[in-house]
């Protein structure tokens, strides 16, 4: 790959016994993901470096022009653009949502901003990597919220002419936006399309959605599926079944079970795939993912209600594992993951 921002990730939670000795010394841990994240009974929440933070400014070697812009200031809700300078002609765009559980991860985070570059520079397209609001502090639907205002500032935007924004506004193909994110961004991007889809046709204008990319989309269930069940993970992991569990208790709404509409689309209660209006989707699933089995019974279901879908598999890989490159096949396997994004984009 060509960025600088690709270097190997460790979630291996063993790193998280270094990291005691700063924390909080107030209260009682009641939920934690080993490393990422702890919650105390008295409401603080903290959230170990284990991932370094970037600036926009951090030198990419790709052509590629990275600014950080302030969406609304209320909400902190803000976005990283990525611009390749060395492509002509106007460009798609693609509003991209970070994976965490809904509770942690950044735009800022230096492997999401390694594997964007490469996107960006390689698959032909100008990204708006959205930061969205995280749980337990704000829970769903506050992430759906931000990714559904973020698509609306582009839509604002582009009516107004965008002054001070010209210099990415100028380079897009307003024609042809497409929503997209990993794990829990997948699910953001998936329900903002769903959002959208349930609008009137002139209701994005300018603007016009053209696809979904939902890579390992963080779905679950009350049910337990085969690979979350039998599917061994190693220490370095990016999704453990407890994990998921423990991300599920701290976003999804206070009192609701795996089968709340946020977690489980399939689920008795939600809407139903057949009235929905989705554009192309695109899903890419991991060999070794818990998500798995879950990830492929979202693609049979939305193929049995008639929805136009490709699914691709990437054999040998883990979950997260284009940003996290923590597996000998890690990069290969990302350069693949580029190359069919490319393509879905472009044809």
């Amino acid at each position: 790959m060509g960025s600088r921002g690709m270097a190997s990730i460790s979630l291996d939670p063993r790193l998280s016994i270094q990291m005691d000795k700063n924390l909080y010394q107030n209260g009682v841990v009641v939920e934690k993901v080993e490393g990422l994240i702890r919650v105390y009974n008295d409401g603080h929440v903290e959230r170990p470096a284990i991932v370094p933070h970037v600036p926009c400014t951090v030198a990419l070697e790709l052509g590629v022009t990275v600014k950080d812009v302030v969406i609304e200031k209320y909400s902190n809700l803000w976005a990283r653009f990525y611009v390749p300078s060395c492509l002509a002609g106007k460009l798609p765009l693609l509003v991209y949502f970070h994976g965490g559980g809904f509770c942690v991860g950044s735009a800022s985070w230096s492997c999401y901003h390694g594997f964007l570059a490469d996107l960006a520079s390689i698959a032909g397209c100008l990204i708006m990597s959205v930061n969205y609001r995280l749980a337990p502090e704000n829970r769903l639907p506050a992430a759906y919220e931000d990714g559904f205002n973020a698509v609306m500032w582009v839509k604002n935007q582009a009516l107004n002419g965008a002054g001070e924004q010209k210099w990415w506004l100028s380079r897009c193909n307003l024609s042809s936006l497409f929503l997209a994110g990993d794990s829990a961004g997948a699910n953001i991007a998936y329900n903002v399309a769903t959002r959208l889809g349930s609008s009137d046709t002139t209701f994005l204008k300018p603007l016009s959605l053209k696809g979904t990319i939902l890579i390992q989309p963080f779905f679950g269930g009350e049910a337990r599926t085969g690979s979350e069940n039998h599917s061994t993970q190693p220490p370095n992991s990016a999704l453990t079944l407890s994990a998921s569990d423990t991300y599920w208790r701290l976003s999804l709404p206070l009192g609701a079970n795996r089968d709340h509409p946020c977690c489980n689309p399939l689920a008795n209660g939600s809407t139903k795939l057949r009235t929905l209006q989705l554009p192309p989707t695109m899903v890419c699933i991991s060999d070794t993912d818990i998500l798995k089995d879950r990830n492929l019974q979202f693609c049979t279901a939305m193929a049995n209600a008639g929805k136009r879908l490709e699914t691709v598999i990437y054999k040998g890989v883990g979950h997260a594992f284009q940003v996290l490159q923590n597996s000998d096949l890690s990069q290969p396997r990302t350069k693949e993951m580029i190359s069919h994004i490319r393509a879905f984009i472009t044809q």
